[in-house]
């Protein structure tokens, strides 16, 4: 973990220095999943201690259990007496087409609609891949984009290199900070236990970087409130990113609930925000707008496939861009698989999603100390190239146990589907624990107000 830690600290501007690490093991893959999840979340819990020992001059310990952060980038709930929804549309998924491998993202309702358009309705995946079969990959992948849906072609890690976004990734920075002109005088309110507390973070995020991100705040104290368009459920994943924040709803083309989310905005000190490259700017907030809006707002984003080249305003998701950037392509050889074999956990969401909680914190360590506001700038392509220039080889670590899942730390959660166990957490930071103040809940569950 030591090489891949080092390059995020040196991206969030992070004082060098190591992390302790307890327990062992790695999830089986081509690349070194369990190292990245591990760096990702001691990368944030140093940003808590570097933030505390600004204010407080106390450097808290930081440390990293390598076996629950794994898990915690599968899931960190266990629902008893209940499960969850599959977290897959029926149709999503990877085919075989006339000359190599494509994956279609179809969970949300418009993106599979998108994709039907192109190749018809489909009652199932055999008559999915009946279609897609008669199509070459790339004309397919870029038929569907045309329509506003979400696909990727199965590349080698040298045809993305070859290829001009690829190129484009290549050229940004894990972290790509932008200093604001505008200045905030907002002092810390929080504490060693609390260092976030009566931070009013204002989250804009989806499907599930930012909800991780947003998450971790809310763990520190911090109140979160997300804000969803109508319509949009994630029921798989409800129970797992809205725990400890209040969820409401709002349709920002209609002229009241713009004024609504305006004065939301007005009292925000962090946006968290996943839409593409311009597509706030299309719904009449810009990075101008909203710094006239909230000035000296600290603005953490992510997009799919990065912040420069053609694709800056694909959209995109985790398994995809592991289908574009050759992860899965990888997975497939070292497997000796016949068939695309992707990352054992959605590893770029969760990973992007702890860097930007660790942005987020730099930057408001930034604002608090020096009146400083800032704007950082991710994407999972990006995270996909930090875990492949960085990958150990495979089997230099033993296999994560899984079995025995009492001594992983479970604790009972009630929550709105019914009563659940949650996770032990992976993060321990000395006098300043990661705890929650309200369960997970639905989508659109609490009114669009601050509390």
């Amino acid at each position: 973990m030591t090489e891949l830690l080092a390059s995020i600290q040196a991206a969030l501007g992070l004082t060098p220095s190591s992390i302790r690490q307890t327990s062992q093991g790695a999830l089986p893959s081509a690349f070194a999943v369990t190292d990245l999840a591990s760096a990702s979340i001691a990368a944030a819990g140093q940003a808590v201690a570097e933030l505390l020992y600004s204010q407080t001059g106390r450097l808290p310990d930081v440390s990293v259990d390598r076996r629950l952060a794994s898990f915690w980038f599968a899931s960190s709930i266990r629902p008893q007496g209940w499960s969850l929804p599959s977290l897959w549309d029926p149709i999503a998924g990877d085919y075989p087409s006339r000359d190599g491998w494509i994956r279609l993202h179809t969970n949300a309702p418009h993106h599979r609609a998108a994709a039907e358009q192109v190749l018809g309705t489909a009652a199932d995946r055999t008559a999915m891949a009946a279609r897609v079969a008669a199509w070459d990959a790339l004309e397919l992948e870029q038929a569907i984009v045309d329509q506003g849906g979400c696909a990727a072609q199965m590349r080698s890690w040298a045809q993305w290199q070859d290829h001009p976004q690829g190129q484009a990734v290549n050229g940004e920075p894990l972290v790509h900070w932008l200093p604001q002109a505008s200045q905030r005088q907002k002092t810390w309110n929080g504490c060693s236990e609390r260092p976030l507390a009566g931070l009013k973070v204002l989250d804009l995020t989806r499907v599930l970087a930012g909800p991780v991100a947003s998450r971790l705040l809310a763990g520190l104290g911090a109140k979160v409130l997300r804000i969803d368009p109508p319509g949009w459920n994630e029921p798989a994943l409800e129970p797992e990113v809205t725990l400890g924040k209040r969820c409401a709803r709002l349709n920002l083309h209609d002229l009241e609930e713009r004024k609504l989310f305006e004065h939301l905005l007005a009292d925000a000190d962090l946006l968290l925000h996943g839409y593409r490259a311009e597509s706030l700017e299309h719904l009449g907030y810009g990075a101008e707008e909203r710094q006239r809006i909230a000035p000296g707002l600290i603005d953490v984003s992510l997009n799919a496939y990065g912040w420069n080249g053609p694709w800056r305003n694909r959209r995109g998701f985790d398994s995809l861009v592991q289908m574009s950037c050759g992860i899965a392509e990888a997975g497939m050889a070292w497997k000796a698989a016949s068939q695309p074999t992707p990352l054992p956990v959605q590893a770029l969401d969760h990973a992007t999603g702890y860097l930007m909680a660790a942005s987020a914190l730099r930057a408001l360590n930034l604002s608090w100390s020096h009146g400083q506001g800032s704007s950082a700038r991710l994407s999972l392509a990006r995270t996909a190239k930090l875990l492949i220039d960085h990958s150990a080889p495979p089997g230099s670590q033993p296999p994560l146990r899984t079995e025995d899942e009492e001594d992983q730390g479970l604790l009972p959660e009630h929550t709105p589907w019914g009563i659940a166990r949650r996770l032990r957490v992976p993060l321990h930071i000395s006098g300043t624990p990661v705890q929650w103040s309200c369960p997970a809940s639905t989508l659109g569950a609490h009114r669009p107000r601050w509390w």
